[in-house]
C-alpha cells in the first residue's frame, strides 16, 4: 500500500532537506505501517567518485543499531534459562575485571566507559575477544553500576562475548542464524554488500567529501558492526512492534521497551529500555535506535500504538542529527495513521466468582470501577481518561488475582467474602478497597 501523496511530499521534503542543508553526501528513508512499507527513497550519491546515485536497496553502515539485534540474541538465551539479566558478568566470563549485571549493560548503567582501553579511534584497531576481556582490568569503573546512565559501546562488545560463551558459537553465527535469517533480513550483513554507500567526512569549511576506511570491529562487532538498508530497518522495526514468537515471545519483547535509564535528566526526552532507546516527541515515545560510524549516520525509530516506523540512513559521519531527524520521519508517518480504536464486540458471560465484584469501589477517598472487559478483569481510576490508568488481572487462585500491567504490575488482588460466600471487601497492592467511601481506619 503506497503512502497518501501529502505524507509522501512530506517525508521526501525532509530528507531532501536534510540532504541539501547538512551537506550530506546522500540519504535513504523508508517508511512502514503494518508490516508494509509504504515508501523509500534516497537522494544524493552513494559513491561520489563513481557519480553512484544512492538508491533505498543502498546498504549503510547502521553502526550502534547493532546494539538491538545484540539484544534480541541475548533475551533469546534468557528465555531458554541459560543466563539471567542479573547476572554478574563474571558468572559467563569467569575473573572479568568488572563485573555489573547484564541488565546494567544492556541499558547502560554498567558504569563502564564508553569504550575499551586504548586509542583505537586513532589507530582504527580494534581488540580481539581475548584483548576485549583481559582490557577490562585497565578499564576504570567510573561510575557506581546501577547509580546513573552512562553510553558504553564496551559494555555492549561484552554482552557479545557472553553470547559466544553462553551458546558455543561466534556472536555473528547467533545472530545469523537466530535472528537475520528467521526474519528474512537479507540485506543486513556484517560486511558491505553491493550495492553500498561509500562513507565520508564533510570538511565543515569546504564542499570536500573526503572517503572512510570501512573497518572491522572483532571483539566489539556486537556494538556496532552490521550494515543495512532504510527498507530492511523497517522490517526489523515491525518485528518489534509485532513479534515473531517463534523468534522472541512478545512479552519478552514487550519487556525490552520498558524504561530502565534516562539520557536527559531536564526534558526527559530520550531514555533506555533494554538496549532500545526511547525517544518523546510531544505526546509520543518512539522506540529504535540510532547510529555512528566512519563515515555513516543511521536512525530507527516506530511508534507501537500506531504500527508505523520509519528508518533514515546517510553516508556521512556529521552534519546532522540523525535521531530528531529520524524522529521527525516517524513522527510525519503515525500523524497520517493515528491509532483506530478496536471494533466492539459483545463478549461471553462473567465468571460466576466475578458476580458480585464489578462495579465501583473505594480506596483513600478515590473511586476505582471494575470491569469485565474482553474477558478480563480490569481496574481504573473513575475520572481516568479512556486508556490510561487501566489495569488488567490474571487468576491465580480462588479470589486471587494478579495485576499483569498498569501502575501496580505484579501486585495481588485479594477477594474477601462475607459469612455467605457474598464479596464484602478488596485488598489491592496491600490497600483496602470498600463499597463506599470509608476512612482507613474503620476500612
Amino acid at each position: 500500500m503506497p503512502a497518501p501523496e501529502p505524507l509522501t511530499a512530506a517525508l521526501e521534503r525532509l530528507i531532501r532537506t536534510a540532504q541539501a542543508e547538512k551537506r550530506l553526501p546522500s540519504v535513504a528513508a523508508a517508511a512502514l505501517r503494518d508490516g508494509e512499507l509504504l515508501w523509500s527513497d534516497a537522494v544524493g550519491l552513494a559513491d561520489i567518485d563513481g557519480a553512484e546515485e544512492a538508491t533505498p536497496d543502498h546498504q549503510y553502515r547502521i553502526a550502534s543499531i547493532t546494539k538491538t539485534f545484540t539484544a534480541v540474541a541475548l533475551m533469546q538465551l534468557r528465555d531458554e534459562g541459560k543466563l539471567s539479566l542479573d547476572d554478574p558478568l563474571d558468572r559467563h566470563i569467569p575473573g572479568a575485571a568488572r563485573s555489573p549485571t547484564l541488565r546494567f549493560l544492556l541499558s547502560h548503567a554498567s558504569g563502564l566507559p564508553r569504550e575499551p582501553p586504548g586509542r583505537i579511534w586513532e589507530t582504527l584497531t580494534f581488540p580481539s575477544r581475548e584483548e576485549l576481556v583481559d582490557g577490562l582490568a585497565e578499564s576504570e569503573e567510573l561510575l557506581a553500576p546501577g547509580a546513573y546512565r552512562h553510553y558504553s559501546n564496551l559494555g555492549f562488545a561484552l554482552l557479545g562475548e557472553v553470547i559466544a560463551r553462553v551458546s558455543g558459537m561466534e556472536y555473528e553465527r547467533v545472530v545469523d542464524e537466530r535472528v537475520l535469517g528467521p526474519l528474512g533480513l537479507t540485506r543486513t550483513t556484517w560486511m558491505p554488500q553491493p550495492p553500498a554507500a561509500t562513507g565520508y567526512f564533510v570538511d565543515p569549511w569546504t564542499d570536500e567529501a573526503i572517503a572512510e576506511p570501512v573497518t572491522r570491529g572483532l571483539a566489539t562487532a556486537s556494538a556496532g558492526e552490521l550494515w543495512s538498508t532504510a527498507e530492511d530497518l523497517c522490517r526489523w522495526a515491525a518485528f518489534l512492534t509485532d513479534p515473531d514468537e517463534d523468534v522472541l515471545a512478545r512479552d519478552t519483547v514487550e519487556e525490552m521497551h520498558a524504561f530502565q535509564t534516562m539520557t536527559d535528566l531536564e526534558r526527559w526526552t530520550e531514555g533506555h529500555g533494554l538496549a532500545l532507546m526511547l525517544m518523546r516527541k510531544g505526546d509520543r515515545v518512539f522506540a529504535g535506535h540510532s547510529g555512528a560510524h566512519l563515515g555513516h549516520l543511521s536512525n530507527v525509530s516506530y511508534h507501537r500504538s500506531t504500527r508505523t516506523a520509519t528508518a533514515v540512513v546517510t553516508n556521512s559521519s556529521a552534519g546532522v542529527a540523525i535521531t530528531a531527524l529520524g524522529v521527525d520521519l516517524a513522527d510525519a508517518v503515525a500523524d497520517a495513521f493515528p491509532a483506530d480504536p478496536p471494533a466492539w464486540r459483545p463478549g461471553g458471560p462473567v465468571p460466576e466468582e466475578l458476580v458480585g465484584l464489578l462495579g465501583p469501589w473505594w480506596s483513600e477517598g478515590a473511586e476505582f470501577v471494575f470491569r469485565w472487559r474482553e474477558d478480563r478483569l480490569v481496574a481504573q481510576p473513575r475520572d481516568a481518561a479512556p486508556g490510561q490508568e487501566l489495569t488488567h488481572f490474571a487468576r491465580e487462585g480462588e479470589d486471587r488475582y494478579r495485576a499483569v500491567d498498569g501502575r501496580e504490575r505484579g501486585e495481588l488482588l485479594l477477594v474477601f467474602r462475607g459469612d455467605h460466600g457474598e464479596v464484602a471487601r478488596l485488598q489491592f497492592a496491600g490497600y483496602p478497597f470498600t463499597r463506599r467511601p470509608e476512612p482507613m481506619a474503620k476500612a
